[in-house]
């Protein structure tokens, strides 16, 4: 599986609109590079968004 997509590939991938993923691109500092996003970097930094907003970090999950 391709690791950089476009956002309209990233978009399919996560059932968001385009728009969103951009959007979400710049509100968390993801560098779209080439026209290309990196998946991973997406993901993490969305579930980590995600749990700031909740009042904890994912990385705070046990081991």
């Amino acid at each position: 599986m391709a690791n950089h997509l476009t956002p309209d590939e990233l978009a399919d991938q996560l059932n968001m609109d385009e728009q969103e993923v951009i959007g979400r691109c710049v509100q968390m500092g993801i560098p779209i590079f080439h026209g290309r996003i990196d998946r991973t970097l997406f993901e993490l930094s969305l579930r980590n968004l995600a749990a700031v907003q909740q009042g904890k970090l994912a990385t705070d999950a046990p081991h």
